[in-house]
């Protein structure tokens, strides 16, 4: 089982402004709560105890909302950064804290069902993706899926969640500046080192006003 998990909460949301102006978009709420304690909650309750949170724009709000995480039985520790550096970065840089065993990423403005108690990662693997049917807004797609392996090239694609585990070797040599996590994900699937599987449940990448909208329908309908 895994018990270290990391949200990136980094991001300035500059989709959702006006929103987040003055408000860091894991704080915004949809269905009577702040986004980010859906994963928080889905982590606890999956046998995580420990998760760190990165944070850059109005950190300090999401600090001060969720503080060391024991109302949710679990120890929250932070990871400031004085830019935003990226989902690659901002894990590198969070590697201290993270410890020297496979850990879960959860991207801070996805929403999602998925179950982390049934992530694990194969032996060998230095990652493993949980991916979606392409949504509206994203129908190219980004990797490929095929018999349980994520390649960078190929058809059909399918869309990256925002959700994985991943061992810390894919980020050795790393260095915490800017860069994406999609750099290392495809060096490792060249190397035949990243599995997948596609979630069939629901997900929704929060990005813009009108998905938190779409998503506070859900979630007040009972249908998240």
């Amino acid at each position: 089982m895994i018990e270290t998990a990391m949200i990136l909460a980094a991001g300035r949301g500059e989709r959702m402004r006006p929103l987040t102006d003055h408000t860091p978009k894991p704080l915004l709420e949809a269905g009577g709560k702040p986004l980010i304690v859906y994963p928080i909650e889905a982590l606890a309750n999956a046998g995580v105890r420990r998760i760190v949170i990165n944070h850059a724009h109005l950190g300090g709000q999401i600090e001060a909302a969720l503080g060391d995480g024991c109302r949710w039985g679990v120890e929250i520790r932070y990871s400031p950064e004085q830019q935003a550096l990226e989902t690659g970065g901002g894990i590198c840089k969070a590697l201290p804290l993270l410890g020297d065993d496979p850990f879960i990423v959860v991207n801070g403005d996805v929403w999602s069902d998925c179950d982390f108690s049934r992530l694990e990662l194969a032996e060998g693997d230095l990652a493993h993706l949980v991916l979606v049917p392409n949504p509206a807004h994203h129908p190219e797609g980004d990797f490929v899926l095929r018999e349980g392996r994520v390649y960078a090239e190929g058809e059909p694609r399918v869309t990256f969640s925002g959700i994985g585990v991943y061992h810390p070797r894919l980020f050795k040599g790393c260095e915490p500046r800017p860069f994406p996590l999609a750099s290392l994900l495809r060096r490792a699937m060249a190397d035949r080192q990243v599995g997948g599987h596609l979630h069939p449940g629901r997900w929704m990448d929060v990005g813009t006003p009108q998905r938190l909208a779409r998503l506070n329908g859900w979630l007040r309908r009972g249908e998240g």
